[in-house]
């Protein structure tokens, strides 16, 4: 983590969530107490701000100040709002295309997504606020700069974001081996959202329910998936090949 992308010290991470710096991620000593980190707390879930809780040791490899059992991480980017961002999306003669991550936590995958995202075409990419990926320098650096290209929409829900999309007449796609439909058997040249899953959980099984189509890639080894921005290179450019 970059220096100076952080801010350490729990009265200090309060005062910078307080005037709106756009705060990635909270990391968080385990079994910390106190009245400053209740505060921290309150002031968090007030804005819905994303931590998690880590060793001692972990924080200590972040920063060597004083960091009170916390250390925050300064997104480098600013995230857009989504109602906004699907509108001025489809006030546009380009057939609309985004990108939801459910629970994706890996920045370097992340980077990787975004990078590929921006090279198909993707009009935006979706992210839950908490338990996704943070916008640090390893997202930076393994997207190549294209994490400043693509507009990044944080939400409470990704369902919410579902159902919004829907609504705006945008058809939802999820990548998911729990299925027998192929991608390559699915029409894409409609406004589209595909979502890719987690890691090791794939897509959230309460989000497969209310998405409109299920799609996989073809595996033809022994292993039974692919990375992550693997997948999702594959899926992105099958849409592009649709559109050509």
């Amino acid at each position: 983590m970059e220096r100076d992308n952080q801010i350490f010290g729990i009265r200090a991470i309060i005062e910078a969530i307080q005037s709106k710096t756009e705060i990635d991620k909270v990391f968080l000593q385990k079994e910390l107490q106190g009245d400053l980190m209740k505060d921290l707390m309150k002031t968090m879930k007030q804005n819905n701000v994303n931590f998690s809780y880590v060793p001692v040791e972990k924080l200590n490899r972040l920063t060597s100040g004083n960091h009170q059992g916390a250390v925050a991480t300064i997104s480098p980017v600013s995230f857009h709002d989504l109602e906004t961002l699907v509108e001025s999306v489809l006030a546009k003669e380009k057939t609309p295309l985004f990108l939801i991550l459910d629970q994706l936590s890996d920045a370097r995958n992340f980077g990787a997504i975004i990078r590929t995202a921006e090279c198909t075409g993707v009009d935006g990419i979706i992210v839950q606020k908490q338990g996704s990926a943070p916008v640090n320098g390893d997202t930076v650096k393994t997207s190549a700069g294209a994490v400043f290209n693509v507009p990044i929409c944080k939400v409470d829900h990704i369902k919410d974001a579902i159902f919004h999309l829907q609504g705006s007449g945008i058809k939802t796609i999820a990548a998911t081996e729990k299925t027998d439909q192929n991608i390559y058997d699915l029409t894409l040249n409609e406004p589209l959202a595909i979502i890719m899953g987690s890691e090791d959980r794939g897509v959230n099984p309460s989000v497969l329910k209310i998405v409109d189509e299920k799609a996989k890639l073809p595996m033809y080894g022994t292993i039974e998936s692919l990375n992550v921005s693997v997948a999702c290179g594959a899926f992105l450019y099958e849409v592009v090949r649709q559109r050509q």
